[in-house]
């Protein structure tokens, strides 16, 4: 049971990357009052849980619908983490830059920065290899993370540093890359074997 939760976590630890995106939040929440900050990351990670749970329970219905199988799923995911991943080491700086105001709770920072593509996907594929209990448990740990850093993203900054917080989200983007071949890898191999 421990293992199980464990292989949930750290997957979707590394697709939310709370700790990488800590600068551009800060960045983005710069000019709110500490009050504001606070109301501004309790509704982004209320949107981030409310979307991913309606994924979670959906988007095998969204695969029946759209004639789609877990492989093809796999290696879509997989090249989507890839080119996220890619672009989270090249381009990390370009990202939504100059946007300050509190209308940012929900979009950008709840979807897609906490919640993104690389977290849906992520998501779907532990279902299927762990079940919906251990799935949803890894997930809420981790939104109660994301709530932890964000409240305290100053205290996590100075301790680290914007170098080091910068550093981190790069190591973290690499290990994105590696289970995006790993899924992509799966995915060929259940298709060319069955």
């Amino acid at each position: 049971m421990l293992q199980s939760f464990i292989s949930c976590f750290i997957p979707l630890f590394v697709a939310i990357d709370a700790l990488g995106v800590l600068p551009l939040f800060l960045n983005l929440t710069s000019s709110l009052k500490s009050d504001e900050r606070k109301k501004l990351i309790t509704e982004a990670t209320a949107a981030a849980f409310v979307i991913s749970i309606l994924f979670l329970f959906t988007g095998k219905l969204v695969f029946l619908f759209l004639g789609i199988n877990e492989s093809d799923f796999r290696i879509a995911g997989g090249l989507l983490l890839l080119i996220i991943s890619i672009s989270d080491i090249a381009f990390a700086g370009l990202r939504l830059r100059g946007q300050q105001t509190t209308e940012i709770g929900i979009v950008p920072i709840g979807i897609p920065l906490i919640i993104g593509p690389a977290t849906l996907t992520t998501l779907l594929i532990l279902v299927d290899q762990h079940g919906v209990t251990m799935t949803l448990l890894a997930l809420v740990v981790n939104l109660l993370l994301v709530l932890i850093f964000f409240r305290n993203s100053d205290i996590f900054l100075r301790i680290m540093g914007v170098s080091g917080s910068r550093a981190f989200a790069k190591i973290m983007a690499l290990f994105l890359a590696a289970i995006a071949v790993m899924m992509i890898r799966v995915g060929l191999t259940d298709i060319l074997t069955k």
